[in-house]
Order: structure tokens, then sequence, then C-alpha cells
């Protein structure tokens, strides 16, 4: 009880007095306790509400990326149908087009998946396709490609390789980091697609 004990009572204070002190002293202690237990009560809703946020957080993280999956499945059928014909009106001559080509090692082990593979005598191009595609896809298809000369090396296969990245929604920033890392942009145009090659461009061979 250290605010009774040093309280500094006057000599001719009468019980009336004293009593007055000591009920201040103890309202001052309620009041104290109750901020202490409203602080506590509010850190503990505080707490609460952050791990309740976190989960929701969570939950949204999910829900996009699969609604994002989705948007890529689509994406990829809108892609697929015409896009041999747009690089062949650049001056390739594809044959073939494969949607999600699986990639296996020499044990039959998946090593990558391409969204589309065109082939062609000497040339193939593998397209990544997103809704909204980032510059983590961009570095994640590189290593894509990568992988895709190791096992063209592997069969013998002195084909020259090319990528490209197809999105919905591309902004101007990573459109331009896609052609800044050697790969084709594609972009959604009307019900069609649309091949971006500014001037300049030299597309990145594996």
């Amino acid at each position: 009880m250290p605010d009774t004990m040093n309280y500094d009572y006057p000599h001719d204070a009468t019980p009336e007095a004293i009593w007055a002190i000591l009920r201040e002293v103890a309202e001052g202690q309620k009041e104290n306790r109750m901020q202490m237990q409203d602080t506590d009560r509010r850190l503990k809703e505080t707490d609460k509400l952050v791990k309740e946020t976190a989960r929701q957080m969570k939950l949204t993280d999910e829900q996009f990326g699969k609604l994002n999956n989705r948007f890529g499945e689509l994406a990829e059928h809108l892609v697929a149908p015409n896009i041999m014909e747009k690089f062949n009106a650049l001056g390739f001559a594809f044959v073939e087009v494969s949607p999600n080509k699986k990639i296996t090692d020499a044990a039959g082990n998946r090593v990558a998946e391409i969204d589309i593979l065109l082939e062609s005598d000497d040339t193939v191009m593998a397209v990544e396709v997103k809704a909204k595609p980032s510059e983590k896809d961009v570095g994640e298809h590189i290593k894509r490609m990568e992988v895709l000369r190791l096992r063209a090396d592997a069969r013998q296969d002195r084909r020259s390789f090319q990528g490209a990245v197809a999105g919905a929604i591309m902004s101007r920033e990573l459109r331009n980091f896609i052609i800044q890392n050697g790969f084709y942009a594609i972009e959604q145009a009307g019900d069609t697609v649309r091949i971006n090659i500014p001037k300049g461009f030299k597309p990145r061979t594996w």
C-alpha cells in the first residue's frame, strides 16, 4: 500500500479528513486498475483484430490465386487459337502448336510445363500465359527457357529457342520489362491478341 504509507498527512488532520484522503487514494487506485484493465482489453482486441486481418488476407490471397489461375486458363484459350498465325505473319514458319506442353527429363520426370509451345524445323517458341503477368513470372520463364535448352541439348536438338509472355492485363512498365529480357510481349486486343515488337527489338535466343 505505497500510496497510503507515503502520504504526508497533516498532523492536525481529523479522522474524517484522513478517511477522505484514503478514499481519494483508493479511488485513484481503482481508476488506475480500470485503465490498466481497459488497456489490456484493447490490446487483446487489437491482437485478435490483427490475427483476424491476417487470416482474411491469407484467405483473399488463396482466392485470388485460384481466380488468377482460372483467368490464366481462359487467357490460354484466347491466345492459343491464332498465336501460330500471328507469329508466322512475322516471318516464322511454325507448323505445330501444343498447349500445356510438359517437358520431362530422361527418367520421365516432369521438369517444366509450357503454356503454349510453337515448333518449326529450326525454331521453338515457348509462350507463358498469365492473366496479369509480373516481373516474377518473367524471371520464372527465363529459368524455364534454360531448362528447355538443357533438355534440347540432351536430345541433340539444335533448334533455336525463343520465348514470349502473354497477358490479358499488362502495364507499360511490365511490357518494357518483358521486352528488355528478350521476350516477345503478347497482349489482348479485342477478341484476339497482338505481338508488340518495338523498333530495334532483338529476341533472346537460348
